[in-house]
């Protein structure tokens, strides 16, 4: 199974992860919805949704760049309204859009607080919702979020609840998501990579030493595209890990996925080191 021909709405793919998704599924042929707020260039932050289509395109793909913040339910449904006319259709739906602040609780803002909720946990929900009459359409019907497993270890939380928090709702959409639409054969999966992923969020949040310590994006849509080429019937209300999911089809040399090939990847958040 490829993703030729098949239409993927992804938020928050003008740059990072979510690009390099969309790209992977364009090597096949598949149409892409590029739905993010990054519509003009910003020094801050590479990429537009115009220079994201572009790439999309010179890779095989056919894309729709379109504004979308997820916060807003109408640029949604508007954004679903455009991807249905131009497509005829929509078969994976891919919750990338995520907001981050690594605080605590005294020095988060609310209005940062209030981000987190509203971008990880409600705009995942959101699309979900609003893509749902057409994933029911679908012969193979996807939604991957990219949120962690639900570690309950005390470290993951007393360093920045809200985030962890945020992060663990997220998840528990997918995967109530799961439940709810087996019956429809839609499956919803989430994914969350091993180590650090080097992309724009992480070097907002670490120094040169640790953004040198990642992996690129690839490595996560490697394994997203494994996962959303497997039967939607068989493979649904899973926590994946990138490393898992590519071990698991024979891949054991990760080296070409190194930021730094002489650095150790560090584990990403959310994720233990071996006992």
């Amino acid at each position: 199974m490829t993703l030729r021909g098949k239409t993927l709405f992804i938020t928050g793919a003008s740059r990072g992860i979510g690009k390099t998704i969309a790209l992977r599924a364009a090597r096949d042929g598949a149409n892409i919805v590029v739905a993010a707020k990054t519509a003009t260039t910003d020094p801050r932050l590479p990429g537009t949704i115009y220079s994201a289509a572009a790439e999309i395109e010179a890779a095989g793909g056919q894309a729709l760049p379109l504004v979308v913040d997820v916060r807003n339910e109408q640029q949604v449904a508007d954004a679903v309204r455009q991807a249905t006319d131009r497509f005829s259709g929509i078969d994976i739906l891919v919750n990338n859009a995520s907001a981050i602040s690594l605080t605590r609780t005294p020095d988060t803002a609310l209005k940062r607080y209030d981000l987190m909720m509203d971008v990880n946990v409600r705009g995942s929900f959101v699309c979900a919702q609003a893509c749902l009459p057409h994933l029911q359409r679908s012969t193979n019907p996807h939604i991957l979020t990219l949120a962690p497993p639900l570690n309950m270890d005390a470290k993951w939380f007393e360093g920045h609840a809200a985030y962890t928090t945020s992060k663990y709702a997220m998840s528990l959409i997918g995967y109530g998501l799961a439940q709810e639409l087996r019956v429809d054969g839609i499956a919803s999966n989430a994914l969350w990579p091993r180590t650090l992923i080097s992309t724009s969020a992480l070097t907002n949040v670490t120094d040169a030493d640790g953004a040198k310590r990642a992996r690129i994006p690839q490595i996560m849509a490697d394994a997203a595209y494994w996962i959303l080429t497997q039967p939607s019937r068989a493979v649904t209300g899973r926590f994946f890990i990138d490393e898992d999911v590519l071990r698991g089809i024979g891949i054991t040399d990760f080296d070409h996925y190194a930021v730094h090939p002489d650095a150790e990847p560090t584990l990403d958040l959310f994720i233990n080191s071996p006992a």
